[in-house]
Parts: C-alpha cells; structure tokens; sequence
C-alpha cells in the first residue's frame, strides 16, 4: 500500500478526524478533572531488626544465613509485617476501628449508578471483603532503593480518616508480629519447663536450661521493646492539599496519547474499506505495465 495514498486519504477525512480529536479530548479531560481526589497519608517504616537489637538473634545462634546481605526482599519479622499490613484481618480491623466501611457506604449511595443497583436489586450491605479490595487499589508498600526504609501511603478523600487508618494498620501489623513472638516464646518456655521436671540427666538438664533462658529472654524483649517488626522513622502524616489522581500528568498523557490512537484507527479504517484498496491496486498496475 503506497504511503502517499494512506497520507491522501487521512487528509480527506481531516474535518472529521479533527472533529472526533476534539470530543475525545474534551471528554478525557472533562472525565479526568471530575475523578474525586484523595489525601495520601504517608509514613516510612525500617525492619526492626537492622535499626535494634535483633529479636532473631535471641533464637538462633547464626540468624544471618550466606548470601542474605545480597537479597533486597524483606525477611524476617518485617516480612510477617508487611503482610499483615494488607490482610483480611486487618481489613476486618478497619471496618471496627475506623469510619471506613461507613464512608465507603456513603460514597457509594451518593454515586449515580446506586438508583440503577436498588432497581436491579444488586445492592447489598458492604463488608469486609469489600474494605479489602478497598485496601489493593489504595494502600502502597514501596521499597527505597536507597535505603533500607520503606514507605507507606494509604489514600482516601478525608484526610483525617486516612491517617487513622494508616496509624491502625501499623499498629495491627506491629500487634500481629509481638503477639505471635509472645506466644512462640510463651510455648516454648512452657515446652521446657514441662521437659525439666521430668529430666534427671544433669548434662541435658543444663541444655535446657540454656534453651529456657534463651526463650525468657526473647519473651522478655518482646514484651519490653517499643518496635519488634517497623520502626517509625517518619511518624505518619497527611498532606494538606488532594494529590491523588495527578490531573496535569493524566492530562499531558491524555493530550500524547489520543491523536496516535485517533491517526491508527483512522489509518486501519482505511486499509480494510474496499474502495481504498481497489484505488490502490489501480495506481499499482499501470506502474506494473510500466515495468
């Protein structure tokens, strides 16, 4: 297909493909600037474990494994954190310690399709799954590159419940990570006593007792320090001013991308319409007689 001809047929249709370039980008923008924005409440957290004293060092004799210092992933007593951090537990957490679920409610009746879901008779009272899918479109865990810190942003339309949420999930991450330490701790101590009552071998009785100091000692950390799994580097705050969607990068995108996909269908609409082929096989023969 010869390229003068594909530039000949896009500029006999210019009026109307400047006209559908325009309703498209009115309609993008107009869509872009109506998306309801929201606050990022923002925090930055560090594994415990490399700013203090490492629980795991109360546990095993070589916590620190060949070729660990290589590996970026997160590990340990922060990596039970992280995934804590978007569980179904602590979905369930927010919708009894926050106004989450009440402000999801809210939203969704002020929305335009909620008389269309009544009539359907598809509406239905929102749970816990519902704030945990919530929690996959809105709360982020990005690792610094630079650093061994992480950051934690969470965003929603009222500030003010962005950072209690935000605050709640740190807590019920750190709470599910002591917890789960106190009671491993707890259990073996117990284990151990249990298996010095009946042991009357002086040599193993002297092992045990080894272990048994070693697990109180854990337990007893776990009770005493402030941080076992994230500590706060950045207490969590929340911005002032809505910056979530950013409208002028959407915009500048929306205004790049919409004449490419304007100019490609346009192009393929004129590739796959008859007449345009049977134009170009009549320009191709008489240049084929030719030869």
């Amino acid at each position: 297909m010869p390229l003068p001809l594909l530039l000949m047929g896009l500029w006999a249709w210019r009026a109307k493909l400047a006209l559908i370039l325009l309703l498209l980008w009115v309609g993008g923008a107009a869509a872009i600037l109506l998306w309801p924005r929201g606050h990022v409440a923002r925090a930055q957290v560090a594994p415990a474990e490399t700013t203090a004293f490492a629980i795991s060092s109360l546990l095993s004799a070589h916590p620190l494994a060949l070729g660990q210092g290589l590996d970026t992933r997160p590990g340990g007593n922060f990596a039970v954190y992280l995934a804590a951090l978007r569980s179904p537990d602590a979905a369930r957490m927010l919708t009894t310690e926050t106004a989450l679920l009440q402000a999801m409610e809210r939203n969704r009746r002020d929305s335009t399709l909620w008389s269309l879901l009544v009539s359907l008779g598809l509406s239905r009272a929102l749970d816990a799954d519902d704030v945990l899918a919530w929690m996959e479109r809105h709360v982020a865990v990005t690792q610094n590159l630079g650093s061994i810190t992480w950051t934690l942003e969470l965003t929603h339309a009222d500030p003010a419940l962005a950072l209690q949420a935000l605050i709640s999930l740190h807590r019920f991450a750190e709470a599910k990570v002591r917890a789960d330490l106190a009671d491993q701790a707890a259990r073996r101590v117990a284990a151990l006593q249990a298996r010095l009552q009946g042991e009357s071998d002086v040599f193993l009785r002297n092992n045990l007792y080894d272990l048994l100091a070693q697990q109180q000692r854990a337990g007893l950390v776990v009770a005493a320090d402030e941080a076992v799994a994230a500590r706060l580097i950045a207490a969590p705050m929340v911005e002032a001013r809505a910056s979530r969607p950013n409208r002028p990068l959407l915009l500048g995108l929306w205004l790049l991308v919409v004449p490419l996909a304007v100019l490609m269908a346009a192009a393929g609409l004129l590739l796959m319409r008859r007449s345009f082929r049977d134009a170009a096989l009549v320009t191709r023969s008489p240049a084929m007689q030719g030869d």
